[in-house]
């Protein structure tokens, strides 16, 4: 059974809300260039060094905090980036298991639509293990936790009306202008369509 995705999925997904298939398209292939797995299988992820040490503190773990920015600030710190390869990014979030296994879970975006692994509860998922497992079955699963996450959020309505400066603004954060993530789900839009 092939874990890659179909057309007839994509339609469906976005039917179930309400936005143009091409849009939610050019979410996917923005945020992990239109692939959600790795060519050895794994999800696509990126480990976010800052977020672990947030998940750390929230996860009721300061001391472990302090102990593996101490040890490890390539993998803990009060800063972003320090991202590495792509390729480095599964080793990453193996070495911060060894600290935390729910945390650095947590402190990962995965898939198809880079969805960050703290948002399982919220998003309706029984556990971090259930949102990393459902990660690892197929894109239409992946595809599924990015639509529970624009839906969450109210996000489909930008992607309805093709505010790519608004939904950029709310799916990548403040900085979105700086990698111009609005530019390129436009540029990615007018491809599709």
């Amino acid at each position: 059974m092939s874990k890659k995705i179909t057309l007839q999925q994509i339609n469906d997904a976005a039917k179930a809300i309400n936005v143009p298939t091409a849009a939610l398209q050019a979410v996917m292939q923005v945020e992990c260039k239109g692939s959600g797995f790795n060519a050895d299988g794994t999800p696509v992820i990126l480990f976010e060094r800052h977020v672990f040490r947030k998940q750390l503190i929230a996860n009721g773990k300061s001391a472990i905090a302090a102990k593996a920015m101490k040890e490890r600030p390539d993998l803990c710190n009060t800063t972003a980036g320090g991202y590495g390869l792509f390729s480095a990014q599964h080793g990453r979030l193996n070495a911060a298991t060894l600290y935390d296994r729910t945390s650095a879970l947590e402190s990962a975006s995965w898939g198809l639509g880079q969805i960050m692994g703290y948002w399982w509860k919220d998003l309706g998922y029984a556990s971090i293990q259930d949102f990393v497992n459902a990660m690892y079955k197929d894109e239409a699963s992946q595809l599924e936790a990015m639509c529970r996450y624009i839906k969450k959020n109210g996000l489909d309505n930008y992607l309805r009306k093709l505010d790519w400066a608004g939904f950029a603004l709310r799916y990548n954060g403040q900085n979105y202008k700086a990698n111009q993530y609005d530019v390129k789900l436009a540029a990615a839009y007018k491809g599709l369509v």
